[in-house]
């Protein structure tokens, strides 16, 4: 095998800092001059190597050494802004923000923000546990922006505190026409990243991405 090649297969980015890659860069530079004092030493005399053949390979082990930094100091790049975008979501956390998917339910009447087909004669609020399961319907009055859940059953018996999920079904002539997803507001206990997004887990440990947010408010508005 040619020294170049030996000495790029030597030369794997490190997923370590950059001392590591520093460390490491010496050590195979190291064996490269070695390799090469020893291609030197040992090449035919009556057919030695040109020397601009040498000349080529110190230039792509620089190359090869170059690279490996570049990477090591864009993943230290990478590394800070996601740190840095994380501190700055941080500043969610107490406040309540509006997602469409699963609400938690402490007890308390909700406030859903309803969106229903224009062409629909009629809808329906449809409540699902966690579980997936409907647990309640009630109609949605025409041109209603926002719904009340007061969160009983039918003899006024307050349903269990927990995650909860809501659509609006809208009809035609009796038929479903339309599934629309609900607008709630939760409110952000932690956020964290996961596999370079950041992620907010919310009350009832619901989590959702930052970037589905729509929008944001004071947990006491």
């Amino acid at each position: 095998m040619d020294i170049t090649q030996l000495s790029q297969t030597a030369v794997t980015p490190p997923n370590a800092g950059m001392a590591g890659a520093t460390a490491q860069i010496s050590s195979d530079f190291e064996t490269f001059l070695k390799m090469l004092t020893a291609q030197m030493q040992y090449q035919d005399p009556l057919n030695p190597i040109d020397s601009t053949d040498y000349a080529t390979q110190l230039a792509t082990f620089s190359g090869v050494e170059q690279a490996v930094l570049t990477n090591d100091l864009l993943r230290s790049l990478s590394s800070q802004m996601t740190t840095g975008g994380l501190v700055e979501m941080a500043a969610l956390v107490g406040k309540e923000v509006r997602t469409e998917g699963p609400a938690y339910f402490n007890g308390q009447p909700m406030t859903l923000l309803a969106t229903r087909t224009v062409a629909a004669d009629s809808a329906e609020l449809v409540v699902r546990n966690a579980a997936g399961d409907e647990v309640q319907r009630q109609a949605v009055p025409p041109g209603a922006e926002t719904v009340q859940w007061a969160g009983v059953g039918p003899n006024g018996t307050p349903m269990p505190a927990g995650v909860y999920q809501f659509e609006i079904q809208s009809k035609s002539n009796g038929q479903v026409i339309a599934q629309n997803p609900v607008a709630t507001y939760n409110t952000v206990n932690e956020v964290r990243i996961e596999g370079g997004v950041t992620m907010l887990v919310m009350t009832g440990g619901i989590t959702v991405a930052s970037d589905q947010v729509t929008a944001l408010r004071d947990a006491d508005s």
